[in-house]
């Protein structure tokens, strides 16, 4: 897969998942396991979708502080899921190339592939309801042109994104760039290193 295709699965998603527009609706991946680095992308974007929206429900101005509450516990563990989706897709890089010889002068890069992706995932859900800010019927005139202009910018943006994402798995694949993962050791779910949950 190229970035390109990472883009169209990502608006897959986005698209499959506004059919119902609920954050509630049932999850299925079309990929099965064995095509890994698609069911991952897919299961990757499909939280961040959700996510997305549960971001967008917890603003609610009069929400109740209860609900918010259970929300706010949906969030962290959202987060979680996210953090552990990249690190799974990390290790589908790691061993496709782990018999690449690595050149003498080759270095690292600033970030992970699969952490490179996330950011695709979060562009795409970006321009898609940036597009449908620009296109609202009851916006002003001036709205819709305020957020075409920041649509633009979005696409670059993933234009952008797309070409160095395929420029460092090329790197990688010829031994130029080589991967170095660390494992993102979230502190505030582990019972063993909040003290906020160790203390009670």
């Amino acid at each position: 897969m190229n970035a390109r295709q990472y883009n169209q699965l990502f608006d897959n998603v986005i698209e499959k998942y506004h059919r119902l527009d609920d954050v509630d609706q049932p999850f299925e991946n079309p990929f099965p396991k064995e095509d890994v680095l698609e069911h991952l992308l897919y299961r990757k974007c499909w939280i961040d979708t959700v996510q997305w929206h549960y971001e967008d429900i917890i603003r609610i101005p009069d929400i109740d502080p209860v609900s918010a509450l259970k929300l706010k516990r949906k969030i962290d563990a959202s987060n979680q899921d996210r953090t552990d989706m990249v690190e799974y897709i990390d290790s589908y890089f790691l061993n496709k190339y782990k018999h690449v010889k690595v050149a003498e002068n080759a270095s690292i890069n600033t970030e992970s592939p699969a952490w490179a992706i996330d950011r695709l995932s979060i562009l795409a859900l970006k321009i898609y309801h940036m597009a449908e800010e620009a296109n609202r019927e009851d916006a002003s005139e001036s709205h819709k042109l305020a957020c075409q202009k920041k649509l633009d910018i979005l696409e670059l943006q993933r234009e952008d994104l797309s070409s160095a994402i395929d420029d460092l798995l090329q790197d990688i694949a010829s031994g130029k760039k080589y991967m170095k993962v660390y494992k993102q050791m979230k502190m505030y779910n582990d019972e063993e290193l909040n003290p906020m949950l160790y203390k009670k």
